[in-house]
């Protein structure tokens, strides 16, 4: 099918789910980040993305920041889990990469907030697999019909879209599952929520992302940025701070070597 098709299936399984703003965020091949935030699905600049995609950029997208959704996002499910849950709960799988695992994409009973959103998806996160470092409420996902050049420029798939499945069951879980931990109470979107932005990443990851590149261009040794964004993020993603850290730590390195030449 065209790649047009996956884009158009996905956007359509967003609507279907009472999704209908989106952030979309491009990585260029610099780490460099564009952002176009808070647009609705159909004035989202795809012909721009897929310019910038052909180029090298990969291809980012979120339920629009600021907002309530009845949606929540899984990353690195395998396959066949993430086709069953789909098919389960009237879900959205997107296959990353032939190797990788899935993107799942699962339709909530009501509209969650961001903080909401990172419980239930840390607890789906152990009944399904998914990745515990990408259970945040404001992570990005791949948008399909995009390639992904992290992996050698395959192809980003829907396998499974929701009109297949009409006796699914949004998913519910009990009420004190929600309870919202103090630390979560008084986040709030910074100021590049809504709107159109180019080349600032206001989320928690992109914003220490930032930090370790000015740490190390001032002369900061690798491991003391590492050990201090282990300390700045364990917090945040708990278990998976370290290898967080490291990877974060690691391409921060590679950018800052390959500008000074």
């Amino acid at each position: 099918m065209r790649a047009a098709w996956h884009t158009e299936t996905m956007l359509a399984a967003w609507r279907s789910a009472r999704v209908d703003r989106a952030d979309l965020a491009l990585r260029q091949p610099s780490g460099a980040m564009l952002w176009q935030a808070g647009l609705a699905l159909e004035n989202l600049p795809l012909a721009w993305a897929r310019a910038e995609n052909a180029h090298g950029a990969d291809v980012y997208i979120r339920p629009a920041r600021g907002l309530d959704w009845p949606m929540v996002f899984l990353d690195d499910v395998a396959p066949l889990v993430a086709e069953q849950a789909a098919r389960n709960h009237g879900g959205l799988a997107i296959l990353t990469s032939p190797a990788g695992g899935c993107h799942l994409w699962l339709p909530y009973e009501r509209a969650l907030g961001e903080a909401e959103r990172h419980q239930v998806q840390r607890s789906l996160a152990g009944r399904f697999g998914g990745d515990p470092g990408s259970v945040s409420g404001e992570h990005l996902g791949r948008l399909a019909g995009f390639k992904n050049w992290k992996r050698g420029g395959c192809w980003v798939n829907v396998v499974f879209q929701p009109r297949w499945a009409p006796g699914a069951v949004p998913l519910m879980l009990p009420a004190e599952t929600l309870q919202v931990s103090p630390r979560f109470r008084s986040r709030t979107p910074g100021p590049c929520t809504l709107g159109t932005h180019s080349g600032q990443d206001c989320s928690p990851s992109g914003q220490e992302w930032g930090w370790v590149c000015r740490m190390l261009e001032r002369g900061c040794r690798p491991e003391d940025a590492y050990r201090e964004l282990v300390e700045k993020a364990r917090e945040r993603r708990g278990e998976d701070a370290e290898r967080y850290a490291r990877r974060t730590v690691e391409r921060a390195v590679a950018k800052v070597r390959g500008q000074s030449g």
